[in-house]
């Protein structure tokens, strides 16, 4: 039941956030569209200043950052709209350059090590298809980026939102399907490991894949 209850809550978080989220842009609620766009970057800031070396200085720093966010709450409610489309766009082009970094000839590329996490040595057939793979996942990355930025500027608000909030992580999860079934017709031989089995890998790995070096 434990393991049950975990992924219950990570699968309803996001689509708890994501229906807000779509909630407050279809009805323009401003002041709830503004709370629930800085969720993730208060989130992610207070748990920056509480994991820093010097914690106090950070927390008060985070502190004041509020404190400013608050005497110009008004003026931010305006344009709550712009910063979901930041943080949605902004992801999908920092998980673009991610991967794409790692694609230079002095590094190892992102797929290529997760897969070496999950299978060990990797012959130079898997190597090239797994750099292939790298460079697809930019790819996609890239257009999810263009695409929401299109659709912000060009379509309705409504039309956005549902693509960013319903439509991100199926598409996501369909990049993972057509990858492995590629995998499996290319490389029929290789013992093809799951989703979860590279989480496991690379969430139990000493070295971090953006720094992992070319084998």
């Amino acid at each position: 039941m434990g393991r049950v209850g975990r992924w219950t809550l990570i699968i309803a978080f996001p689509l708890a956030y994501a229906l807000l989220a779509h909630h407050t842009n279809t009805a323009r609620l401003a002041g709830l569209g503004t709370l629930i766009a800085l969720a993730p970057l208060i989130l992610m800031f207070v748990t920056m200043a509480w994991q820093a070396t010097y914690r106090k200085t950070m927390l008060a720093l985070f502190a004041l950052g509020c404190l400013g966010l608050g005497l110009a709450w008004g003026k931010i409610q305006q344009f709550y709209s712009i910063i979901y489309w930041l943080e949605h766009a902004g992801t999908e082009l920092v998980l673009c350059l991610a991967f794409a970094r790692t694609l230079r000839a002095d590094r190892e590329p992102m797929v290529t090590y997760f897969a070496r996490l999950v299978h060990g040595s990797l012959t130079p057939a898997l190597q090239d298809y797994t750099r292939q793979v790298t460079k697809a996942w930019v790819c996609f990355f890239c257009a999810m980026a263009g695409v929401s930025t299109v659709l912000f500027h060009a379509a309705s608000l409504e039309v956005w939102s549902a693509f960013a909030n319903f439509l991100t992580a199926p598409l996501i999860g369909l990049m993972f399907i057509a990858e492995y079934v590629v995998r499996r017709r290319l490389h029929p031989q290789m013992n093809h490991a799951n989703i979860a089995d590279g989480i496991k890998a690379y969430w139990n790995a000493p070295v971090k894949a953006s720094s992992g070096r070319s084998q």
